[in-house]
């Protein structure tokens, strides 16, 4: 590991065992929130490899209501990151939930310090040698080396990917959930010009109506309530790369609106902003769903789809 401290964000709204934690983690670079809202704005501006989080937080903090949706968003929007959840004494069923929803590990209330840190340790490492990994399977073999298949179908598609990957134009994959959209486009990105720049991914089905437009477009500082600094939106992060839409069927339609402006003239605006910004992005779109039929529902615009 490199001699930099990691960050480390802490979502607490005890103040007293915020103090608490930040000294006894104090090998971490500590970033702290109070709240959801707090938290996701850390999360973007920080990226922490490693999150520990109370479940009970304001503005009800008997309930683990805003918990659970925190950890949601965390989830969807850091998929990698790796969460410890701290829970009550007596609590285990919301323990249990929070680990199948895809939490790292939970620590009951009181925690011994000393416990904890061994698991943050572990927590860190797996991210790593996760992200390791990643870079290896990019840098070995063939970009398309984690399709596994002897279908007739899945090859044709295969060598489509690698025919298209040349071309600078926008790349529809459909398929049922769990067939291997995902790593298609990793693979289009991997065998095209834009290869040495970001493949950045975001599911819009995962992240909440309120906070995907921000997360695609980005923001001005100021522009709503907890908006502390400018921050960039996945569209203009993947500038000069490949941005993946994954479930882009439920992408609401105002968004598809907006979308559909920046395919056409490759510009776009943070919310907040009057700044016309140009981005030079390729865009790979998936989805498990019919969208001619949803098109037929009015659920999905034709001249977005076509």
């Amino acid at each position: 590991m490199s001699d930099k401290r990691r960050t480390l964000l802490i979502v607490e709204d005890d103040p007293a065992l915020q103090k608490q934690m930040r000294w006894a983690f104090d090998q971490y670079e500590t970033v702290v929130a109070s709240n959801r809202e707090e938290a996701i704005a850390q999360l973007r501006r920080h990226e922490p490899a490693v999150v520990t989080m109370d479940l009970g937080l304001p503005p009800a903090p008997d309930d683990v209501t805003e918990g659970f949706r925190l950890l949601g968003e965390i989830l969807a929007l850091a998929p990698d990151t790796k969460v410890v959840v701290l829970t009550g004494q007596h609590d285990r069923e919301n323990a249990v939930r929070a680990v199948g929803m895809g939490a790292y590990d939970f620590f009951a209330k009181p925690f011994e310090p000393e416990l904890l840190a061994l698991t943050l340790d572990r927590a860190l490492r797996l991210y790593d040698l996760q992200q390791d990994n990643r870079r290896l399977k990019i840098q070995q073999g063939s970009a398309l080396s984690g399709v596994i298949t002897r279908d007739a179908g899945m090859l044709k598609v295969c060598r489509l990917i690698e025919k298209v990957s040349s071309a600078n134009v926008t790349v529809m994959l459909l398929g049922e959930s769990g067939t291997g959209k995902e790593v298609l486009a990793r693979g289009l990105h991997e065998l095209s010009p834009r290869r040495n720049e970001r493949f950045v991914a975001i599911n819009c089905a995962a992240i909440p109506e309120n906070l995907l437009e921000s997360e695609l477009f980005g923001y001005e500082k100021g522009a709503f309530t907890g908006a502390v600094k400018q921050t960039l939106g996945k569209i203009e992060v993947a500038n000069k790369g490949t941005l993946f839409l994954d479930e882009i069927g439920d992408l609401p339609m105002p968004l598809q609106a907006k979308l559909l402006r920046f395919l056409q003239e490759r510009v776009i605006e943070r919310i907040g902003g009057r700044e016309e910004i140009p981005v030079d992005v390729r865009i790979v779109c998936a989805t498990h769903q019919d969208v001619k039929g949803l098109i037929q529902t009015g659920r999905f615009r034709e001249d977005l789809y076509y």
